[in-house]
């Protein structure tokens, strides 16, 4: 068996020897079980279900949750002569019916799809007809409620159990404690269960922290100081966008990536920086999944992630080539006092959801009793004009009540519209056309941030301002994208909302079914681990992420900044050591024991190794009566 997977990874991979683990992996998907293997970054999860699915007869199943990575895997496997396609929001009706034909008909080996697709009324008709060998699926952190990026939709995936209850799931992630692990496989109903685990150690990373009131001046420094191209981690669009211009206004070739590009531009920028043409991308958590740069050499995070797990998979991407690399995460004063703001915007405040409710369902006039049948268009800025709050507060409010089970928001809701200025002020104020200017000005006056980032906008609520049709507001602004006067990215559909249970009081909502406090307290404690990562001065850093993951007893990685803060510490004090037994024996006999005696407790041990090293050295002498002597 393993000499036909072999066949298969040379003819189509070209490689001749599979990594560790890979074959025990891929052995045990072969055996039909239900498999989980959890393998760090750049370890090569895909070939684990890539090669047994095509050893195995008819479809594999690929969930995965974003479309650039979905992309990037279909274009892979086509380019080596594997037939593989993707199904994602956004796609012709048309094209989608075509795939699932294919898929059935056994023209296709691999289906990338998204959770959200798999709950659609086609897929689920044609996935009864479908010749499905193997399920995959991928960044199966997702699927825990208590993973650093759960999403609801994931926990839907066992319905494939329903149709196929014997076909093998391979389940893969990177990044995942113990919890999470069982959590997945309690979700995908996992039998016959294989674990496959790799060590989370990476001896050539270089975990570095660095207390800063300058983050940019580090930038500099470490990009100047390190030979070769590397990412720049920041929390928001905005901050990428300005901090970009910044590197390249200094003179470096840099670019920024967000989800708020256009998927030309991102795919332009992202293979400008794997080419190496670009030297530091500065980047939001939507670059970097599935992307295959190994001579990254440094990844600096300016601001802090949600967890270590979410830390150690970004920073991970530096070194996948084995060689010395940087992972340097930068902290200053105010980035303690901002977790606070996280952990609220993140798990709002009861209270605030209960209040969200009440006016989504007076919104639509939805009485105490009341249900409705059909999803409903939205608008998001109705709700918050209606609440006098920001987005940013309201939307994950909203998601909260998703995962509560009381609404349901289609895909379209987190792909909204947005846009942002490409001409300047004085190229605006020369249009001659009225209409146009009265928009723009809307525009200006409504939303911050239009000649900075592309920023989030609603069709509805400009038309209503303006008096004209949205269907007319849609057309200038497209006519106003052709004139190279913005870039306009519309929403492919219009967001609609279900209510998904009849209206009930606010206060009887319960926050516990759904473990919103236990995850709240968990998302608490994640943030605290961050912070102490950020604030340890003692412990090796290697050890904190490797004891966060579960991995007991590891070594000092003798390369993170506390090892070597410590390293020069104890050469520090071994001069001190070294001088006091030479003063001492110059003067009178003196033994081990009363060496021992001159030294704290707590460094003893130390002392003890420092002796023996002596004596290896030929440095000092034990003489027949037990004394010291120095050579």
């Amino acid at each position: 068996m393993k000499q036909a997977g072999l066949a298969v990874l040379k003819k189509y991979w070209g490689h001749t020897t599979f990594r560790d683990l890979q074959w025990d992996i891929i052995a045990a998907v072969l055996n039909g079980n239900d498999t989980l293997a959890l393998l760090p970054t750049g370890g090569g999860k895909s070939i684990c279900y890539q090669v047994p699915a095509m050893l195995l007869e008819g479809l594999c199943l690929v969930v995965s949750p974003l479309v650039a990575l979905m992309k990037d895997q279909v274009e892979k496997l086509n380019q080596i002569g594997i037939s593989a396609a993707a199904i994602y929001a956004g796609m012709p009706q048309k094209e989608i019916k075509i795939i699932l034909g294919n898929s059935i008909q056994g023209q296709i080996k691999f289906l990338y799809v998204s959770p959200e697709r798999i709950q659609t009324e086609l897929f689920q008709v044609s996935l009864r007809e479908m010749p499905l060998s193997l399920v995959a699926v991928d960044e199966a952190h997702c699927i825990s409620q208590w993973g650093f990026d759960f999403r609801p939709e994931y926990q839907k995936i066992n319905s494939i159990r329903v149709v196929f209850p014997d076909v093998p799931i391979i389940a893969l992630t990177a990044t995942a404690t113990h919890k999470v692990i069982d959590d997945i496989e309690k979700q995908l109903e996992f039998k016959n269960t294989q674990r496959f685990t790799a060590s989370f150690s990476r001896p050539n990373l270089s975990y570095i922290v660095r207390q800063t009131s300058h983050k940019e001046n580090q930038i500099f420094q470490i990009a100047n100081g390190v030979k070769g191209a590397g990412l720049v981690y920041v929390r928001s669009r905005k901050r990428a966008e300005i901090l970009s211009d910044i590197l390249i206004n200094a003179g470096y070739a840099a670019s920024c990536y967000h989800a708020g590009l256009s998927h030309d531009i991102r795919n332009e920028r992202q293979s400008k920086w794997i080419a190496g043409h670009t030297q530091i991308m500065v980047c939001t958590s939507a670059f970097g999944m599935g992307i295959d740069k190994p001579n990254c050499r440094f990844v600096i995070h300016e601001e802090w992630p949600d967890s270590l797990e979410a830390y150690y998979q970004e920073a991970g991407r530096a070194g996948r080539d084995g060689q010395p690399s940087f992972c340097i995460l930068l902290v200053d004063a105010s980035d303690t006092l901002q977790l606070d703001e996280r952990l609220n915007l993140q798990f709002p405040e009861e209270t605030f959801v209960k209040k969200v409710y009440d006016a989504l369902c007076s919104q639509y006039q939805l009485q105490i009793g009341q249900s409705m049948s059909e999803p409903v268009a939205f608008d998001i800025e109705l709700l918050n004009q209606k609440l006098k709050t920001r987005e940013a507060n309201l939307r994950p409010a909203l998601q909260v009540l998703q995962q509560l089970g009381l609404i349901h928001l289609s895909d379209a809701f987190f792909e909204p519209s947005r846009c942002f200025f490409t001409a300047d002020h004085q190229e605006i104020e020369l249009l001659s056309n009225d209409s146009y200017k009265q928009l723009l000005g809307l525009l200006l006056r409504t939303y911050g941030g239009l000649y900075d980032y592309p920023t989030i906008i609603s069709e509805q609520f400009l038309a209503r301002k303006l008096n004209k049709s949205e269907a007319l507001l849609r057309k200038d602004l497209l006519s106003l994208h052709d004139l190279k006067l913005l870039n306009y990215k519309p929403q492919n559909q219009v967001a609609r909302l279900t209510f998904t249970t009849t209206r009930i009081q606010s206060n009887y909502i319960q926050f516990s079914n759904a473990n919103y406090k236990e995850r709240k307290s968990l998302y608490k404690a994640k943030l605290s681990q961050m912070l102490n990562y950020a604030c340890s001065n003692s412990t090796c850093r290697s050890q904190l992420i490797l004891a966060y993951f579960e991995e007991k007893n590891a070594s000092t990685c003798g390369t993170c900044d506390v090892c070597r803060n410590n390293k020069s510490t104890l050469i520090d004090k071994e001069q001190i050591w070294r001088d006091m037994i030479r003063t001492k024996t110059a003067v009178s006999k003196v033994s081990i024991n009363e060496l021992m005696s001159m030294i704290a407790s707590h460094e003893q041990n130390q002392f003890k190794d420092f002796l023996r090293m002596m004596l290896d050295q030929n440095q000092i002498k034990v003489m027949p009566d037990g004394s010291i002597q120095m050579l």
